[in-house]
């Protein structure tokens, strides 16, 4: 009976992987879950699954892995996928009782695996949490358990273009809620320059991008008909409208969009910290997302969870703890921040990356006021929540539908999915 219930979880897990999985791509490339001859907790292999499959082996973060291994005492056989590959590998794995040692995903999936009964909770495995900021570990939280713990964090804020703002008469620093935003748009166009990118595309992406609006508004994503979520789409919608922001952010991504923010032209583009040395070449600065009537508005935290699957042999779990409190270490995170481009998960760490490097302090205040996308206890329901969302702004950003139509219909949508 358990393994009936466990194998219809997972069935409805797939149908919704790809849904939570948009946000990062890359080359998938082939492994294996074979735990060597160890068959206990003391020495052998442990196999660890991670989504960055374009670190190959001579990379600081492989080497990382494998000091973190010889450290426990084991050696650690790592297979990087691509997000939405490794998501379907794991829940599969699962199903089978082939799950690797230790799983790191893109944190929306911890609530799908943990609700397919793959992974084990901190109090079975082990791992510390005590020192992570509460809104950063919140990604791991189903059912008043926590599933995993975070790397780090990484999120978005507005990369700005000096020169177009000079030219055009305004200073960056009062840019501090929507309307001084939108006067500033108005400036640049009238100066003769673009205003603003971002990704609208109907993906998660498009969902991870509106967010901090929709939430600066005050918005829930349980009402995403409410006057304040109408507030925020109609504020995007109206960029467009004005020729503040192009036409071709209904379908840009977040990669697409910051080539149009390279291009020179443009004043300012909402994208994440994974942009920040390729901002810092262009010259360009960076601001957090203004709230609706001011102060930085929340923003969706992204960036992995290191997780532990159920092993039959769960002494495994002590050694695999202890490999993941090397891998999320501050210190560590610090050590290959040029790789991986994360915030650290606790105050402590964040202090030691802001005196190792002051540009972070932007980055480090959109973290601290970040949210979970799953979080509010939303865990599984968030991927039908968000592709409706994005549906809705897909529609008032095309003209299709007013956003207090369009909203209307995701959240009639929502109600009908998941009351079925």
């Amino acid at each position: 009976m358990q393994t009936t219930r466990k194998a219809r979880a997972v069935g409805v897990a797939l149908l919704s992987a790809g849904v939570i999985a948009a946000a990062l791509t890359g080359c998938s490339s082939n492994g294996s879950n074979d735990k060597g001859s160890s068959g206990g907790s003391a020495g052998g292999t442990y196999t660890f699954w991670d989504p960055y499959p374009q670190y190959d082996a001579s990379s600081d973060w492989a080497k990382l892995i494998d000091q973190c291994g010889t450290d426990a005492g084991v050696t650690v056989k790592r297979t990087g996928y691509d997000t939405s590959d490794l998501t379907n590998k794991a829940l599969l794995a699962g199903q089978q009782s082939k799950s690797p040692d230790i799983l790191l995903v893109d944190n929306p999936v911890v609530s799908t695996l943990a609700d397919a009964g793959i992974l084990t909770d901190t109090k079975e495995n082990g791992l510390s949490t005590g020192q992570i900021a509460e809104n950063i570990l919140g990604a791991g939280v189903q059912g008043g358990k926590t599933y995993g713990v975070p790397i780090g964090a990484n999120t978005l804020a507005l990369y700005y273009n000096p020169k177009v703002l000079q030219a055009a008469g305004v200073d960056p620093a009062s840019i501090t809620s929507w309307d001084s935003l939108t006067a500033a748009l108005a400036k640049v166009k009238a100066a003769g320059k673009k205003g603003i990118t971002f990704a609208g595309i109907n993906t998660e992406e498009g969902s991870f991008q509106f967010l901090p609006w929709f939430w600066g508004a005050g918005a829930d994503l349980t009402k995403l008909d409410s006057s304040k979520a109408e507030a925020a789409l109609s504020l995007w919608a109206g960029w467009i409208k004005d020729g503040y922001a192009p036409n071709s952010v209904i379908q840009d991504t977040q990669t697409t969009s910051w080539q149009e923010f390279q291009t020179g032209d443009f004043a300012f583009g909402e994208n994440g910290t994974w942009q920040k040395a390729a901002a810092a070449q262009m010259g360009a600065g960076v601001i957090t997302i203004p709230a609706q009537s001011g102060g930085a508005a929340p923003v969706p935290t992204g960036g992995e969870f290191f997780t532990i699957p159920v092993q039959k042999d769960t002494a495994r779990y002590k050694t695999s703890a202890k490999i993941i409190e090397c891998l999320s270490q501050g210190d560590n995170i610090v050590k290959t921040d040029t790789t991986l481009n994360y915030i650290v998960a606790s105050k402590a760490g964040q202090a030691k990356q802001l005196a190792a490097d002051s540009s972070l302090k932007t980055w480090i205040d959109a973290v601290g006021v970040a949210k979970a996308r799953t979080g509010d206890n939303l865990g599984t329901k968030y991927p039908v929540i968000s592709q409706q969302l994005w549906t809705a702004v897909q529609k008032a950003e095309s003209g299709a539908a007013s956003p207090s139509a369009a909203l209307k219909a995701a959240q009639d949508a929502v109600d009908t999915k998941l009351n079925k």
